[in-house]
């Protein structure tokens, strides 16, 4: 790969993270989810078995060497292309607003405002306090604890990407506290935010008041994240 793109920074980011790991086929297994690609499809891409990709991953083949590495991620890039690249874009996306792949997943503007409640289907969230917003035209994935021990106010704002007119997806929530606090202190507040990975009823007793006030909704969802970020993937 040629160029200092996406793709050449999201290659050497899969690599590295294998090559360093102390459970190299954990991480490759982590990778290869992620771009939802089957062990038997990246293996027809190296021309290899399925069992090769699978002995790599349970750990019962030695670890790949860096040459073999590549590999793995060429094929995983490759097959990423040949579906439209979308993988490679979130990636870029991310990038180019200046974050860390393990602190933003995702951040998009989109062509149309879409209705709120739409995504709320989509994402099987529930709003648990509403506000004036009814249309939102772009969303950011955030890592709840990431973002909040490593971003600074000004890092914080920029989530907002080109709106903030959007809807903040908080994973790796227990009970929305420390969200609530950080939106507290910066101005202006997102006009929607969804805490994945609980229920209502596991919602901190003040995050509801916080955000009438700060007059954002507010909704939750346990649904897989996989399934949020292909969902996301798919609003055109």
């Amino acid at each position: 790969m040629s160029g200092r793109g996406p793709k050449r920074e999201l290659a050497e980011k899969i690599a590295g993270e294998i090559t360093l790991s102390d459970d190299p086929g954990a991480t490759l297994r982590k990778w290869r989810t992620d771009f939802d690609v089957s062990q038997t499809d990246l293996a027809t891409e190296l021309e290899v078995s399925s069992s090769v990709i699978s002995d790599y991953e349970s750990g019962r083949r030695e670890s790949p060497g860096i040459g073999v590495v590549g590999r793995l991620v060429e094929g995983l890039l490759a097959i990423d292309e040949r579906r439209g690249g979308e993988r490679i874009r979130q990636y870029g996306r991310v990038l180019s607003a200046g974050f860390e792949s393990d602190v933003v997943y995702d951040l998009r503007e989109y062509a149309t405002s879409i209705p709120l409640e739409r995504l709320h289907d989509d994402l099987e969230a529930t709003e648990v306090a509403s506000s004036g917003t009814d249309r939102v035209s772009g969303h950011t994935v955030i890592d709840s604890i990431e973002a909040i021990t490593r971003l600074s106010s000004e890092e914080f704002f920029r989530l907002y990407g080109q709106s903030t007119n959007r809807v903040l997806v908080f994973t790796n929530v227990t009970q929305g506290e420390g969200v609530g606090i950080a939106l507290r202190v910066v101005n202006p507040t997102p006009n929607a935010v969804i805490l994945h990975g609980l229920e209502e009823d596991d919602l901190w007793d003040h995050a509801k008041e916080l955000a009438r006030i700060d007059g954002y909704s507010l909704a939750v969802t346990n649904a897989e994240l996989d399934g949020v970020l292909d969902s996301l993937v798919s609003i055109e």
